[in-house]
């Protein structure tokens, strides 16, 4: 597939600078971009100097960080959008069509599947279950008995669902996920440990996706949530009793102990460690591997182990880089004393008081 600069800028409502009438076969990121391609400069990023080395034929930039270089370019208001509509009118997503439910399936008689699902082949359905209209089961799936999956779901192949299981309309779980496993809850009963009631379950919202690998732990008397348009990235931990608030976004390699909760808008980068039993409020920042184990307060943004406020943790992290020298100066100053009391035990005053003593 081709098509001319000109075209492509009508195609991103973009500003056209340059030839117009040069061909362009495809897109590209920046570093693996070749002649007759285009390619992005990130919106408000300097990235410019990498493009006298890059050999695409033509440029994708922001109205605010036109590239310096001379190239053919189209300048855009968003330039991430626009570069995947390109994306998109080169390489067509693969349009999937309705299989229906395969024959090599097992489904319980007594689940219930609505209008226009589509349902792999070796994918489980357990007893009682219910799958909304235009969902997706992929192969390997297993949805235990119970559980109800909304409307337009898609789940990717080999994910577990345990019993009892809800999830909302148009959620996106992928490959791999456990939704509802046990909580890591134990009593200690004559020195065994012994597994905690396991009588909850997990509830996702509506337009919630779950990363591959993650897991969610049911509750132990009543359900772990998720709230609706909460995102999840891979190999997340949400431990038993969580209650996540809405439109959270949680990166990858987050552990959340249980009986956490959450407000809306929170934001947890990855590696990001919340010990159990403490709330994380609205639109709250959690830097990179932080470790919380207080409460975060609305819209603070906390950084560091413990997690602390961001600028508190910044001055730390300043002073902790300035300890060597610290060091030094101290030993010097240690020096300078021993020899000032060296000097004053030498003094002739000093020396007939010792003498008289």
């Amino acid at each position: 597939m081709q098509a001319t600069l000109a075209e492509l800028a009508a195609l991103v409502d973009g500003w056209l600078v340059g030839d117009g009438d040069l061909v362009i076969y495809g897109a590209a990121p920046l570093s693996n971009a070749v002649p007759g391609q285009i390619t992005l400069l990130d919106r408000g990023a300097d990235r410019n100097h990498k493009l006298s080395d890059c050999r695409a034929s033509a440029v994708l930039a922001s109205h605010d960080n036109p590239p310096r270089e001379e190239m053919p370019t189209i300048l855009v208001d968003d330039v991430h959008t626009a570069f995947a509509a390109l994306i998109k009118h080169f390489n067509p997503p693969r349009r999937r069509r309705r299989s229906g439910v395969s024959p090599l399936a097992v489904i319980s008689p007594s689940a219930k599947l609505d209008e226009d699902v589509d349902v792999y082949p070796y994918a489980t359905i357990g007893d009682e279950v219910f799958v909304g209209a235009g969902s997706t089961i992929h192969s390997g799936v297993h949805i235990l008995a119970g559980s109800k999956i909304g409307r337009d779901v898609t789940i990717f192949p080999n994910v577990v669902l345990y019993e009892d299981t809800i999830v909302g309309a148009r959620c996106i779980i992928h490959a791999g996920a456990v939704l509802g496993a046990y909580g890591f809850g134990y009593s200690q009963i004559d020195g065994r440990h012994v597994l905690s009631s396991q009588l909850g379950n997990v509830i996702l919202g509506a337009d919630v996706e779950v990363g591959a690998g993650s897991t969610i732990d049911r509750g132990t008397y009543g359900p772990t949530t998720i709230g609706e348009g909460t995102k999840i990235d891979d190999l997340v931990m949400i431990a038993h009793n969580c209650r996540i608030g809405r439109h959270n976004m949680l990166c990858s390699q987050v552990g959340i102990a249980g009986s956490t909760s959450t407000g809306d808008y929170v934001v947890m980068a990855g590696q990001v460690g919340v010990r159990d039993h403490v709330h994380i409020g609205n639109r709250a920042v959690l830097g990179a591997m932080a470790g919380v184990i207080n409460d975060v307060d609305e819209g603070q943004c906390v950084i560091g182990i413990p997690a602390t406020p961001e600028r508190d943790q910044k001055l730390k992290q300043a002073a902790f880089t300035k300890l060597p020298e610290m060091r030094r100066q101290l030993k010097m100053l240690q020096r300078t004393v021993d020899k000032l009391l060296e000097q004053q035990a030498q003094r002739p005053e000093n020396k007939d008081i010792q003498r008289a003593a």
